[in-house]
């Protein structure tokens, strides 16, 4: 076994995905994303990198599980008839699978993330 060392957050080794996420719709504003995925397995099915966004809204529909852990920004999450909460730096949450709602991005967001597709 070996262990994979991504990249700094403040310096990803990987070049950014700079088109907005399958799934992700902007809805207010114009937000804009950076997705750097620094370890992919074999099969495809885990993934890991850094994120960031910029102010705005986007209904969001989730197909895998994910880790967030946010360094930097602000965002509430409003699930699709359910509930609204806020997380800020230092908040760390999971997003499950089948997951849908809206991420309302209140200051730009930088997070590390952990994605497994069932």
């Amino acid at each position: 076994m070996s262990v994979t060392l991504f990249g700094k957050y403040t310096a990803p080794k990987s070049t950014p995905i700079t088109t907005d996420l399958d799934g992700w719709k902007p809805i207010k504003g114009s937000p804009t994303m950076k997705t750097w995925i620094e370890h992919k397995t074999d099969d495809g099915k885990f993934l890991t990198g850094f994120w960031e966004a910029t102010p705005g809204t986007y209904h969001v529909t989730y197909k895998a599980d994910e880790l967030v852990h946010m360094f930097e920004g602000k965002l509430t999450l409003t699930e699709d008839g359910g509930e609204t909460k806020q997380y800020v730096a230092g908040d760390t949450f999971l997003v499950p699978a089948g997951f849908t709602g809206v991420w309302t991005i209140d200051d730009r967001i930088r997070k590390v993330f952990a994605i497994r597709i069932a």
